[in-house]
C-alpha cells in the first residue's frame, strides 16, 4: 500500500468486471491494467512498486502507464481534502476499469460527471436475499412469487444503507413456532423495522486537478486531451487561449500556487 494520500483511486461508475475489460488494449498493457484493476485502492501503482511485482522493467511500465492513460483508461493528479481541522492537497493516481474520453474526466475533475449504471444482474440484489431465507431459516421459505412480491421492501431497506446481516437478523430473529404465513410474516418485519432514512451529508465542493503525463504541470482540465496539456501534444502557441469562444480567467496557474502555498507551510509539506 501507498502512503496516506497517494496510490490508486478507482475512478467512479464502475461497471462490472469481465474478461474483455481489456480486450482492446496490447498483451502487455492489458496484462499490467487488468493487475492494477485488482488492487484495492490505496496501492502503490508507481513504476518502481510494479516492477518488483511484474515481469516487465521499469521503462516498460513506464510506456505502458502512458498508454493506459491515452486510452482513458488512467489519470494522474492531485484531489483536495477537507477535515474539521485541515486543508490540503494530496497526490492520486485515478484508474478507471472503463475506457474514458477526456470529456468525461474533464466532467468528473468538476465534480459533475454523472455515474454510468452498472449493468443490471439477472436477479437483484433483494430477490436473492429472499430466495436464500430459507437456507438460514427452513420457515421462511418463500416462493418466487413472494420473492417477487417483497423485493420493492427489501430494496427499500438497502436504499436506507442495511446490509445483508441486518436484514437476516431482522428476519430470522425471535421466529414464531410454527411459522404457518412465511410471506406474510416476513412482509410484517419488512414494513414494522424498516430502519429511518439516513441523514445525508450537505453539498460539498470537489476541488481536483490533472497532471499532464509527460510534464507532470498540472493544468486546466479542458486542456489535458489524452492525459497531455498542449505543450506536449506540440501545439502550437496561439492555441493555449483554449478552444474558439473561450474565455480563460487571467492567472490561473498563478491563483492555484498561491492556494497551494498557502496551505500549510513549505518545510510542513510532503516532498512528493
Amino acid at each position: 500500500m501507498a502512503k496516506p494520500g497517494y496510490g490508486k483511486r478507482s475512478a467512479p461508475g464502475e461497471r462490472p468486471r469481465t474478461e474483455r475489460d481489456f480486450a482492446h488494449l496490447l498483451p502487455r498493457d492489458a496484462a499490467v491494467a487488468a493487475y492494477i484493476d485488482r488492487l484495492p485502492d490505496g496501492s502503490d501503482i508507481s513504476v518502481k512498486t510494479l516492477a518488483r511485482h511484474l515481469p516487465y522493467g521499469q521503462c516498460a511500465l513506464r510506456t505502458t502507464l502512458n498508454r493506459l492513460q491515452d486510452a482513458g483508461h488512467l489519470r494522474r493528479g492531485s484531489e483536495c481534502v477537507i477535515t474539521d481541522e485541515v486543508m490540503l492537497w494530496v497526490t492520486r493516481t485515478f484508474f478507471s476499469r472503463t475506457a474514458r474520453e477526456d470529456a468525461w474526466w474533464v466532467a468528473w475533475t468538476r465534480g459533475d460527471a454523472p455515474p454510468e449504471a452498472p449493468r443490471r444482474p439477472t436477479r437483484s440484489r433483494a430477490f436473492i436475499l429472499l430466495a436464500a431465507l430459507g437456507r438460514t431459516a427452513p420457515a421462511l421459505t418463500l416462493s418466487a412469487a413472494d420473492c417477487a412480491h417483497l423485493e420493492p421492501r427489501v430494496c427499500a431497506w438497502f436504499a436506507r444503507g442495511a446490509t445483508e446481516s441486518d436484514l437476516l437478523h431482522a428476519l430470522t430473529s425471535g421466529l414464531p413456532n410454527p411459522v404457518h404465513h412465511p410471506a406474510r410474516l416476513v412482509e410484517r418485519r419488512l414494513r414494522d423495522k424498516l430502519p429511518p432514512e439516513p441523514v445525508l451529508p450537505g453539498p460539498r465542493t470537489v476541488l481536483r486537478t490533472l497532471e499532464c503525463g509527460e510534464c507532470q504541470v498540472p493544468g486546466p482540465p479542458e486542456a489535458l486531451l489524452g492525459g497531455l496539456c498542449r505543450a506536449c501534444r506540440g501545439a502550437a502557441p496561439d492555441m493555449h487561449a483554449g478552444p474558439p469562444g473561450a474565455v480563460r480567467p487571467p492567472g490561473v496557474r498563478e491563483r492555484m500556487g498561491a492556494v497551494r502555498a498557502g496551505l500549510a507551510p513549505r518545510s510542513g509539506r510532503a516532498r512528493r
